[in-house]
């Protein structure tokens, strides 16, 4: 960068004429007109413009842009700036992974997931643990629901009287005593095979 210099230098107690000051201030305007390096204010006209370099050393103005535009590299502007309207992002994919609880996705455009019990792990229930329900109060929205809560709500009793008609008979009562008659073919019960 230039130095700056100027014709007269004043030390304290020295009589300053308007003639020896107007040559400094000459030569302070010759240096900020022509020195490289300084950025003239006269260089940006509005609100916005930004300076930018076009090559090495030299710079332009690029003026300020549309609103809501972004300010975006293109090497084909002599500043290697554009203003442009910003563009819309777009899913690139959503997919599912094994056992997320979720089912659907898509490559582009709208997509859907639902909740999905066939794509989740089997897991034995407590009563701290939470499944997922269409509540019926609120349009079916899908919510969270305690199984205690749940199994609290289903019918509650004990057995009364069992009957049947044979080959399966019962002898009643709360805790009755069932029996079953094969005649000679196999009876399987919980996976268990009684001849």
């Amino acid at each position: 960068m230039a130095t700056l210099s100027v014709a007269n230098t004043f030390a304290a107690g020295t009589t300053i004429v308007a003639a020896d000051m107007n040559e400094n201030f000459s030569d302070i305007e010759t240096f900020v007109n022509s020195s490289p390096g300084l950025i003239q204010d006269s260089l940006v006209d509005a609100k916005g413009d930004i300076i930018a370099a076009t090559a090495a050393d030299t710079v332009a103005r690029l003026a300020v842009g549309t609103n809501t535009y972004v300010l975006t590299a293109d090497s084909t502007e002599a500043t290697g700036l554009i203003w442009a309207a910003p563009t819309t992002g777009d899913i690139t994919g959503i997919t599912t992974a094994a056992n997320s609880s979720l089912s659907g996705g898509a490559t582009s455009g709208n997509v859907t997931l639902l909740a999905d019990v066939n794509n989740s792990t089997v897991a034995t229930a407590t009563t701290a643990d939470y499944v997922l329900i269409a509540d019926t109060d609120d349009s079916n929205a899908t919510k969270r629901a305690l199984v205690s809560d749940i199994t609290s709500a289903a019918p509650q009793g004990t057995v009364t009287a069992v009957s049947g008609t044979a080959p399966i008979v019962s002898s009643g009562g709360t805790t009755p005593a069932i029996s079953v008659a094969t005649n000679n073919a196999q009876l399987i019960l919980n996976n268990t095979i009684f001849n």
